[in-house]
């Protein structure tokens, strides 16, 4: 079969885009001037799932495996997206994990971290000037370092993303020296997603205690938050919340720039 033409399309890769947060990013982002790389680690299924409902919407995707945990599977991957596009216009960082229960202790921080911080260097040479990456966080991780409580069994999970955000935001001067934005968004507890049902599993009354100060953010509204920082006018650095005022109004809020979401 003939290869689309794809000449005049950004190029986006989503991590973890089989499901939840990075499925509803890569659908967010269907449009006529884009093509969606859906990176997923084994749910091909799914993936094509999300290829076929960007295509409906009138956008233009491909999928492409690869556990990210996995130097040789992510260089692979990298490959084949410059043999097939040429380039890199946005890196979504979306993948993580460790809330699973048959992990080695040290996987949060492998994926989170090392796997992340690989991914973009590795990236780097494939974007060009005015493209930008995206690192997808949590208000938990975010805020790790400057204490509170976590829900039982999240501390590895917030521990290594937060260590991936400190990572990446050291390579800015890197990126900049490219052309190259970074920018995170960090988002409270995402209903609809598979982390707050495994959170009300396993401690119900931390997932119970953040939906006292009203509704969680939703998939659509965390999606598009992210789909807005692909693009938004805003320096390398920058950082987008999306829920959790009472984050936002302790003292603890970071001295970046930043800029909150409904």
């Amino acid at each position: 079969m003939d290869r689309p033409d794809l000449s005049g399309r950004r190029i986006v890769l989503v991590t973890g885009a089989s499901r939840g947060v990075g499925a509803a990013t890569a659908l967010r982002l269907a449009a006529p001037d884009t093509h969606v790389v859906v990176n997923y680690r084994e749910k091909l299924k799914r993936a094509l799932t999300v290829v076929e409902d960007i295509a409906s919407a009138g956008g233009s995707a491909s999928a492409i495996g690869a556990d990210l945990s996995d130097a040789a599977e992510t260089a692979t991957m990298l490959d084949h997206i410059r043999d097939e596009f040429g380039r890199l216009d946005a890196l979504v960082l979306n993948a993580s994990g460790g809330l699973e229960r048959t992990v080695d202790p040290g996987y949060a921080l492998r994926l989170n971290r090392d796997s992340q911080v690989r991914l973009a260097t590795s990236a780097l040479p494939l974007i060009p000037a005015g493209g930008r990456i995206v690192f997808v966080t949590s208000h938990q991780a975010h805020f790790h370092l400057e204490g509170g409580p976590l829900p039982q069994g999240y501390g590895p999970v917030a521990a290594g993303k937060r260590a991936g955000e400190h990572a990446l935001r050291a390579l800015i001067p890197d990126f900049n020296a490219r052309g190259v934005g970074f920018v995170v968004v960090s988002g409270d507890m995402i209903d609809g997603t598979i982390i707050v049902r495994l959170l009300e599993r396993r401690d119900p009354e931390a997932v119970a205690t953040r939906r006292t100060g009203g509704p969680l953010p939703t998939l659509d509204q965390f999606a598009g938050a992210i789909v807005r920082a692909v693009d938004a006018p805003v320096p390398s650095g920058h950082t987008f919340y999306v829920g959790g005022h009472d984050y936002l109004g302790d003292s603890r809020l970071p001295p970046e720039a930043a800029t909150m979401l409904p």
